[in-house]
C-alpha cells in the first residue's frame, strides 16, 4: 500500500472514531447527566394542576384577575415563540411612557403609592417570557392575594416563601420568586379549601 492509500486509510479511521466518540457516545453521556442531575428541567420543567398540564415552570403565565401573582411585564405578550425584549434603551421616551403607565398601574391594582413599585414589576425580563420576580414584588402582591384567595395572609406569604429560590441558586444570583409554581400551588390550594 502506498503512502496516499495509507493516509487515506487512517483518516477514515479517524473518521470513523471521532464519529462515535463525539456524534453519539458524548451526547449520550450529556443527555444521561441531564436526565439525573435535573430531571424537571431535562424534560420541559411541566408543572400540573389538579392533573392537568399547567404550563413549565421556566415560563411566565399571563395572569388576569385578583387571586393570584402577576409575573413582570412581556415584551413578547407571555408568547414562547416569540421569546424577546422591547429593545429598547433606557432613555427613549416609549420606554418611559411604558414605565409610568406600568407603574400607575400596578400602584392601582395593589393600592400602593407608586414609588414603593419595585423596578421588575414595571420592566420586561430579556426573553419576556421570565417567570421570577423580586421577594419584594412578591411581598406588594400577598395583601391583593390573600383577599381575592380568601387564603388569609400568613398561608399565601408561606406560599410565597416556598417558591422563593435562596442558598444555592440565590448565591448564583438574586432570591426570586417563580410566579408560575406559585400560582399553580395556590390553584392547588385553593380547590382542596
Amino acid at each position: 500500500m502506498n503512502a496516499y492509500g495509507r493516509q487515506l486509510l487512517t483518516s477514515l479511521r479517524f473518521l470513523f472514531f471521532a464519529t462515535l466518540l463525539l456524534g453519539l457516545a458524548y451526547p449520550a453521556l450529556v443527555f444521561g447527566v441531564g436526565q439525573l442531575a435535573a430531571p424537571a428541567q431535562a424534560n420541559g420543567s411541566i408543572i400540573t394542576v389538579s392533573g392537568q398540564q399547567a404550563g413549565s415552570s421556566l415560563l411566565a403565565q399571563p395572569v388576569t384577575g385578583d387571586g393570584y401573582f402577576y409575573p413582570r411585564p412581556s415584551a413578547v405578550g407571555w408568547d414562547p415563540s416569540q421569546s424577546s425584549a422591547s429593545n429598547l434603551g433606557p432613555n427613549q421616551p416609549a420606554l418611559v411612557a411604558a414605565i409610568a403607565k406600568n407603574r400607575a398601574a400596578v400602584a392601582a391594582r395593589e393600592q400602593v403609592p407608586p414609588a414603593s413599585v419595585p423596578m421588575d414589576a414595571v420592566t420586561a425580563s430579556g426573553s419576556g417570557l421570565d417567570p421570577d420576580i423580586s421577594p419584594a414584588y412578591a411581598a406588594l402582591q400577598v395583601p391583593r392575594v390573600a383577599r381575592a384567595s380568601g387564603l388569609g395572609e400568613a398561608a399565601v406569604k408561606a406560599l410565597v416563601a416556598e417558591h422563593t429560590s435562596n442558598g444555592f441558586l440565590a448565591f448564583l444570583g438574586q432570591p426570586a420568586v417563580n410566579t408560575t409554581t406559585l400560582n399553580a400551588a395556590l390553584a392547588t390550594l385553593r380547590a382542596g379549601h
